[in-house]
């Protein structure tokens, strides 16, 4: 019998790839050269935490979760010498338009429009209480351009998620390399995640110490039956965190929410790399 996966969990697959992918694409990394971030990890951390406006490293920390404090250290504040928080977001929001006008090209406008009017509808209703990273880029303008407006929705969307996540994981007592070695231990290979996270060897072997003493992990670093059935949870929650937005929504909205992106979807995960540190699903 097939899994039954929950609609949030559903949309998150369909919305994710369509942010995500202007972390791999190359006009996602020449627009931020462009603006004199060089090197990916630079235009990363002022891509996303721009919105915040120039902050030092520490609440970048705090809302990133799971990357090694001095991996953040080594591009915040610097970024900022570089480019303000004003002209990172431009390049951000140029290299996303770029890709997806290359990416989109042969998906219908149609399907494209009315996914953004679906998205942003959901957008215009979030509680981004306790969501600082769902808030700062919900309170950007909306862009103009239809592929502008799409990539806004799905970041506010996929931000909006991803601090529930942090909140599920805090709830369970997890830390952030704590975090990537559970995930590691269910379906991602370590040297997917550790140099893309910046922690070191002795941090993520003292985490994975860490978790075998509490029960999550077995003596030989494979995740324990109490492990797998907390993990479980964890993921639940994050979903019912991530479903109010959607239950003003009909069913046969969502399904046409789910039909229109579909191949939007498909087409951005094809830019994505199968084993990925954002943790969607292997592709079929």
């Amino acid at each position: 019998m097939a899994e039954m996966v929950h609609p949030a969990r559903a949309l998150w697959w369909l919305f994710e790839p369509v942010h995500a992918l202007t972390y791999f694409a190359p006009e996602g990394r020449a627009a931020y050269e462009a603006a004199g971030l060089r090197g990916s990890w630079r235009g990363y951390f002022a891509g996303r935490s721009a919105p915040l406006g120039p902050v030092d490293a520490a609440p970048v920390i705090a809302a990133f979760f799971n990357f090694a404090p001095q991996m953040v250290e080594r591009a915040l504040p610097d970024v900022w010498s570089r480019a303000t928080p004003e002209a990172a977001l431009e390049a951000r929001l140029a290299g996303a338009v770029s890709t997806l006008e290359r990416v989109l090209e042969t998906v219908k406008p149609d399907l494209i429009d009315r996914s953004v009017t679906l998205l942003e509808r959901a957008v215009d209703g979030l509680d981004c209480c306790g969501r600082v990273l769902a808030a700062a880029n919900l309170a950007l303008p909306r862009p103009e351009g239809a592929l502008a407006r799409l990539w806004h929705a799905t970041t506010v969307l996929r931000e909006h998620r991803g601090d529930g996540h942090v909140a599920a994981l805090v709830a369970e007592d997890l830390d952030g390399c704590e975090a990537l070695v559970l995930r590691c231990a269910l379906d991602t290979r370590r040297e997917q995640l550790q140099p893309f996270r910046g922690w070191t060897d002795q941090e993520w072997e003292a985490a994975a110490d860490r978790l075998t003493t509490r029960g999550w992990l077995t003596k030989t670093g494979t995740i324990s039956a109490d492990g797998r059935h907390r993990h479980q949870a964890l993921e639940a929650a994050t979903d019912l965190a991530a479903a109010r937005v959607w239950s003003g929504f009909r069913r046969t909205e969502l399904d046409e929410l789910a039909a229109a992106l579909t191949p939007i979807a498909t087409a951005c995960r094809a830019e994505l790399p199968q084993l990925n540190p954002i943790g969607l699903p292997v592709s079929s």
